[in-house]
C-alpha cells in the first residue's frame, strides 16, 4: 500500500523529544484496513518512509485512532516543530 500526504512536523516533549507526522484521517482509514497483517504488535504498523531525498524505515505508532509517523534524525535535523512535509510512504505488508 502506497500512500503520499503532506502535514505539520509535531514535536512531543518527554525525556528526549521526538518528532513525528500526523498521517491524515483518509489515510490513517486505509491503513487500520491492512494492519491486522502488517503490525507485529502493539498496533504498530512497519512502514517505508520518504521525505525529500532521505528514505527511512520505522512503525507507525496508533494514537487517537489514527497514526504518528516518527521522523529519523536524518530527516528532523533540518525541520522544527509546526514545518510541513510531505510523505510519501508504503505499508510493510
Amino acid at each position: 500500500m502506497e500512500l503520499a500526504f503532506t502535514g505539520p512536523v509535531i514535536e512531543w516533549r518527554g525525556p528526549a523529544p521526538y518528532y513525528f507526522v500526523r498521517v491524515p484521517d483518509e489515510e490513517s482509514a486505509d491503513i487500520r484496513d491492512v494492519a491486522a497483517m502488517a503490525t507485529y504488535g502493539w498496533g504498530v504498523v512497519p512502514v517505508e518512509a520518504r521525505i525529500d531525498e532521505v528514505a527511512f524505515e520505522t512503525s507507525l505508532f496508533p494514537k487517537d485512532g489514527g497514526y504518528l509517523l516518527p521522523l529519523k534524525k536524518a530527516v528532523r535535523g533540518r525541520l522544527g516543530s509546526g514545518d510541513d512535509v510531505t510523505v510519501e510512504m508504503t505499508v510493510r505488508l
